[in-house]
């Protein structure tokens, strides 16, 4: 889950909640260590405090060393490690990590996709990872 750690209003809405940004951190469940930051679009408005607007496919991450590295277990060579809904039924936001076994990097990516046709807006970012201590892959 999503810790939300900051806003900005974007658009005034004279009822309901303005448009913004938000900034929400997230845990890697596996890697010990790293935590990732995302920036999206938040809808407001009356769609938008009804839970039924849909966010736009735009999102901006970056992903940190916060403490020592450590893996619990081997990790996939490419596995989703988040994902949280834009909308009430077809949109997603997508963090996909991503092991950089020659660099020994993690690498994230996030994205959102839709039931029918996703979007090619993305954003990437890496964690490189201490060479004494390699990354487990299963």
């Amino acid at each position: 889950m999503a810790e939300q750690i900051g806003e900005v209003n974007t658009v005034f809405k004279l009822i309901g909640p303005d448009h913004k940004i938000v900034v929400e951190a997230y845990d890697d469940p596996r890697v010990a260590g790293v935590t990732c930051h995302v920036s999206r679009a938040k809808t407001g408005g009356i769609s938008g405090a009804l839970g039924i607007a849909e966010d736009k496919a735009e999102a901006s991450i970056a992903c940190r060393q916060v403490g020592p590295i450590s893996f619990t277990q081997p990790l996939p060579q490419q596995e989703e490690v988040f994902s949280e809904r834009l909308s009430v039924l077809f949109k997603k936001l997508r963090i996909v990590r991503i092991v950089d076994r020659k660099r020994n990097t993690l690498v994230y990516l996030t994205y959102s996709d839709r039931l029918i046709d996703g979007s090619p807006k993305n954003s990437i970012t890496a964690v490189p990872v201490d060479r004494s201590t390699p990354i487990p892959v299963k």
